[in-house]
């Protein structure tokens, strides 16, 4: 059976996200600007399934670790000189 389609003003969805986010759980989600259709809202599963892709598995640390070397970043912070003092507020 196919999932009802929500309309929702773009007004509307700007001030009840939750509720955009509830329909979005009942079937795809039609934000509009000024009457014509402008977006869509899904779940993430729904959108995955759409484009006949899997979800990733892997997390973002995994995929961050599988990036190649760049010989890390040269920083060397200045030393501070002055330390910091409390406020007196008396």
């Amino acid at each position: 059976m196919p999932k009802p389609i929500t309309t929702i003003p773009a007004r509307q969805f700007a001030r009840d996200l939750a509720g955009a986010k509830r329909a979005a759980d009942m079937g795809p989600v039609l934000i509009t600007d000024r009457g014509h259709p402008a977006y869509a809202l899904l779940r993430i599963d729904d959108f995955y399934a759409l484009g006949g892709e899997r979800q990733p598995s892997r997390s973002l640390l995994a995929l961050m670790d599988g990036l190649p070397e760049t010989g890390g970043i040269d920083f060397e912070p200045p030393r501070l000189i002055d330390q910091p003092v409390a406020a007196d507020l008396d």
